[in-house]
């Protein structure tokens, strides 16, 4: 059972890591909450954005703020799954050969695997057991993955000759999915001060250690939430499935698959992170509306319909929040 006082220290920790990630990062805000919330769940998060909007730096000043250790892998058709979790090599000593493995940058704290989709399928799946399950398998033996841990992948909308989109099953493991935008007017003249005045850009030093992100999840997995909130999850859920009943028109029309039940779980534990950051001490609907649509936008699947018709995701859950009642 949590405190008061357990949930104000927690809480006080994160607004000093949001302050520190923000010295650096113009805009964003919204990214930044949902890598923080990604990391209070335990999950991992996918950007999507053009080239050049930040997404490699947010990754290396959230990882430079905690002071953990950071590893970027540059996906590459060529990168195969040992590049990624490492290999055993044969090593000789004291005139005796022996395989010792050699570990892959998989093996840090904040992974950022950028540009996911260039790589192949195969090397794709090397990533699945470390985000599910934190460990890596290689050959007969086992290795788990240091808490905290996060890997944040990076995708480019515009540029898809000589990619792999990523499978349903690999993109289902993602928590949420965000929309890196472009940065408006202000934020345009602030990053150009900041990145041409006096020295530049510099890392911040961490605000946060890898204790305070682990007491801070046990905080939040106490939160509590109603039975009529996690009710209506499940209805909202079920709405983007279209053989359902509660399903809107245009979902039974354009959807081929709804989300699947690891969305109810990213919703509820999301909703459970925002309330928490927002200094709530339970969760509230408008925790659920503010996580939504990143919990679910990655896992809608069109159907032949929807494709060649330009029916979008956002469209379709926009339809799905105005449809289902917060109560039954």
């Amino acid at each position: 059972m949590i405190t008061e006082r357990d949930l104000e220290n927690a809480q006080t920790v994160f607004r000093r890591l949001t302050a520190s990630i923000e010295e650096v990062i113009v805009g964003h805000g919204e990214i930044i909450r949902a890598a923080l919330i990604a990391l209070l769940c335990r999950g991992n998060l996918i950007l999507e954005g053009v080239p050049g909007l930040g997404k490699t730096l947010l990754v290396r000043t959230l990882a430079a703020s905690l002071g953990l250790k950071f590893s970027r892998i540059q996906f590459t058709p060529d990168l195969m799954p040992a590049d990624i979790v490492g290999t055993d090599l044969i090593t000789e000593e004291a005139g005796h050969r022996q395989f010792t493995f050699s570990r892959g940058p998989v093996f840090a704290n904040v992974v950022l695997a950028d540009e996911v989709n260039r790589a192949t399928p195969k090397t794709q799946s090397a990533l699945l057991e470390a985000m599910e399950e934190r460990t890596v398998t290689v050959g007969t033996h086992t290795y788990e993955l240091e808490e905290p841990y996060i890997v944040l992948a990076t995708q480019n909308p515009i540029e898809m000759e000589g990619t792999y989109p990523l499978p349903e099953a690999q993109i289902d493991r993602f928590l949420f999915k965000a929309n890196v935008r472009f940065p408006s007017l202000e934020e345009l003249v602030a990053i150009t001060e900041r990145n041409t005045e006096g020295e530049g850009i510099r890392l911040p030093n961490p605000t946060a250690t890898a204790e305070d992100i682990l007491t801070a999840r046990g905080v939040v997995r106490e939160i509590p939430v109603g039975e009529g909130l996690r009710e209506y999850v499940a209805r909202l859920l079920l709405a983007t499935h279209p053989g359902s009943e509660h399903a809107p028109p245009r979902i039974v029309e354009y959807v081929e698959y709804g989300a699947s039940p690891r969305a109810a779980l990213a919703l509820i534990n999301g909703a459970k992170a925002q309330a928490f950051l927002e200094g709530a001490a339970n969760v509230r609907r408008e925790d659920i509306e503010a996580l939504f649509r990143a919990a679910l936008t990655h896992r809608l699947v069109l159907n032949f319909k929807g494709e060649a018709e330009g029916v979008t995701v956002d469209e379709l859950l926009e339809d799905v929040w105005n449809h289902v009642p917060p109560t039954s």
